[in-house]
């Protein structure tokens, strides 16, 4: 299969640009005149409700509306992993169409499939990243820990062994994927449709591994069902503190982690760009928001436009060359 996506160094030339443009500098003045909202805004969300992309939104729709002057209604479009979602955004020409998006769909999405109808670096404006966490590497309740300690085993049954993901090209799949270019460990990739049959899989022994989001581990490792191994933030993440991060591993990676950000057209006007990431990221400080995200699993981040048009310049280039080197083996 022919290698696809931009190279390192075309994603990072192409990052301050990336900046520019959702700051507004290239965007018409005429065009962010006026009031604005003067109708009801949508939220779509590719995922069904009760997800962690839905959670996020409907936990943000109501404060939002309050400061904006407008309902903010959450649109659930679910298909092709938040990709469809995505792409009724980029297309979207009403002036009050956004959406709450995963990192997927705002970084590998076209890498991994060169049909998806949207690139997220030229078809989408960010305006926010709300919220990350890392993932935490968690094994069967036997397995020995920390994961120094869990390595020479899982080293020694090599592709006997299996890890678990929620589907190929998600950050469950391409962070083992990464980790065990960096460890040497060798175990084979089993999909599933979602986590939950991830979780379900390793509690019956099906896989030995699996990254899991903290939201969904925590609760079964505290309950002795299951152990973990190492959160893959570089430092111990406040989400997990009693866990190991990658650096205390010996794991040389940066921060693997999966995140919640809001987007817009790449045509919304700039002043409106900057007035959502202004509320939204003042929205997430919040205490009761910033309490209920991290009963679900986030920690605040609450960058502005420039600062996640970065974060999706970093995650691709990282993610670009491993999409590459699997693509003729696992993203068939």
């Amino acid at each position: 299969m022919k290698a696809i996506g931009l190279s390192r160094r075309e994603w990072l030339l192409a990052a301050p640009a990336m900046a520019a443009s959702v700051a507004g500098v290239a965007l018409p003045v005429a065009a962010a005149e006026g009031r604005w909202p003067t109708r009801p805004l949508r939220l779509l969300v590719g995922f069904p409700g009760g997800s962690s992309p839905d959670l996020m939104a409907r936990l943000l729709a109501d404060p939002l509306s309050r400061a904006l002057g407008q309902p903010v209604v959450v649109d659930n479009r679910v298909g092709a992993g938040g990709n469809l979602a995505a792409t009724l955004v980029a297309r979207a020409t009403d002036g009050h169409t956004l959406g709450l998006m995963i990192n997927g769909n705002l970084t590998t999405a076209r890498l991994l499939q060169p049909a998806t109808a949207y690139d997220p670096a030229t078809d989408l404006a960010p305006v926010a990243l709300l919220g990350s966490a890392p993932l935490l590497l968690c094994a069967g309740a036997q397995a020995p820990t920390p994961f120094k300690a869990f390595a020479p085993h899982a080293r020694e049954a090599g592709a006997r062994w299996n890890f678990g993901s929620p589907g190929i090209g998600t950050l469950g799949h391409l962070g083992m994927e990464l980790l065990q270019q960096r460890t040497g460990l060798a175990a084979v990739h089993v999909p599933y449709p979602g986590n939950p049959q991830v979780v379900a899989a390793l509690l019956a022994g099906e896989v030995q591994m699996a990254l899991l989001p903290p939201g969904l581990a925590l609760p079964l490792v505290r309950a002795g069902r299951l152990q973990v191994l190492l959160a893959t933030s570089t430092g111990r993440s406040g989400l997990a503190p009693e866990v190991p991060g990658l650096a205390e591993s010996g794991i040389d990676l940066p921060s693997l982690e999966i995140w919640n950000a809001v987007a817009a057209p790449r045509r919304q006007p700039g002043a409106q760009v900057q007035r959502l990431a202004t509320e939204l990221n003042r929205l997430v400080r919040e205490p009761a928001v910033r309490d209920a995200m991290a009963q679900q699993g986030w920690s605040v981040v609450g960058a502005g436009p420039e600062g996640l048009a970065r974060r999706m310049a970093a995650d691709t280039a990282l993610m670009a060359p491993l999409i590459r080197r699997l693509q003729p083996l696992a993203l068939r």
